[in-house]
């Protein structure tokens, strides 16, 4: 379907934006992803996202490894640069071209296998040297284009398609970013439009390293009872997530007293702490 090209009339109402682009000319291909992937939600937020801040497709490059995920660039900003690397080697190659131009906007687009398994050594590169990129990994737990074996973000307990218990615990990327210093993480769900476009804004205008770990459901293999990735079970466990957006800096509580004296520390909701 991809080498189908979308009609390029546009109904005279559609809203534009700034630069007089309506949503349709950030689009990409028709997509080949199975009806009902997470994936293509991300896409579509992406698609969103650039639209409202008014970006330039053609000041943006999108880059991707291999898999489900990796497909996806081809499915938005039909406009910008693109290169499609070999399995785990998206943050390597887009740290390159960061190198020869940087007066563009960097998008990686990866996959759980992609970054935690092959790609981990590049994954961890990237964000330790502050690349300044978007990272975007859809996070489904599962390798889709072969048939549903589990990844290295697969929850230890969760089940597979067929009935497989996965023993071993997981990588937490979003651990991994924030310790390698990454100045911008998040994580969402693809089904949680309201949050996930905001959180995509705020990394386009971020300037360093900007991390985003997207739960995308895999509809063919990792979308049933037992799946801690599947859409019923990430929208019962969203709560979280929902209410807390931004972890706002503060300043640290540091004290200098003698041994035996009790002093009085006020905190930022305006309650007193009481040290001996």
């Amino acid at each position: 379907m991809t080498y189908i090209t979308k009609p390029k009339l546009h109904h005279p109402t559609l809203p534009k934006n700034a630069l007089c682009h309506t949503r349709r000319d950030y689009e990409g291909k028709i997509s080949t992803l199975c009806a009902g992937c997470g994936h293509d939600s991300i896409s579509a937020a992406i698609i969103q996202a650039c639209w409202e801040l008014n970006v330039e497709p053609h000041r943006v490059a999108k880059l991707s490894g291999i898999g489900c995920s990796s497909k996806t660039p081809d499915y938005f900003l039909g406009q910008s640069h693109g290169f499609n690397t070999v399995h785990g080697r998206m943050p390597s190659v887009l740290t390159g071209a960061n190198l020869a131009n940087r007066e563009l906007l960097y998008l990686g687009v990866s996959g759980d296998g992609d970054s935690a398994s092959i790609g981990m050594g590049q994954f961890v590169h990237a964000m330790r040297r502050g690349v300044n990129m978007v990272y975007i990994v859809e996070n489904n737990g599962v390798y889709g284009l072969t048939k549903g074996q589990f990844s290295a973000t697969a929850d230890e307990g969760s089940m597979s398609k067929k009935g497989v218990k996965n023993t071993d615990s997981p990588i937490d990327l979003i651990g991994l970013a924030l310790q390698l210093g990454a100045t911008y993480v998040a994580r969402s769900f693809s089904g949680d439009k309201k949050q996930l476009v905001p959180l995509i804004k705020g990394a386009i205008l971020h300037q360093g390293a900007a991390f985003l770990d997207v739960i995308s459901p895999c509809v063919a293999f990792n979308n049933h009872a037992g799946s801690t990735k599947s859409y019923d079970y990430v929208r019962e466990h969203n709560d979280a997530v929902n209410q807390l957006d931004v972890m706002v800096p503060r300043s640290e509580i540091a004290v200098d007293y003698a041994a035996g004296d009790t002093i009085a520390v006020e905190q930022h909701d305006g309650s007193v702490l009481r040290l001996h």
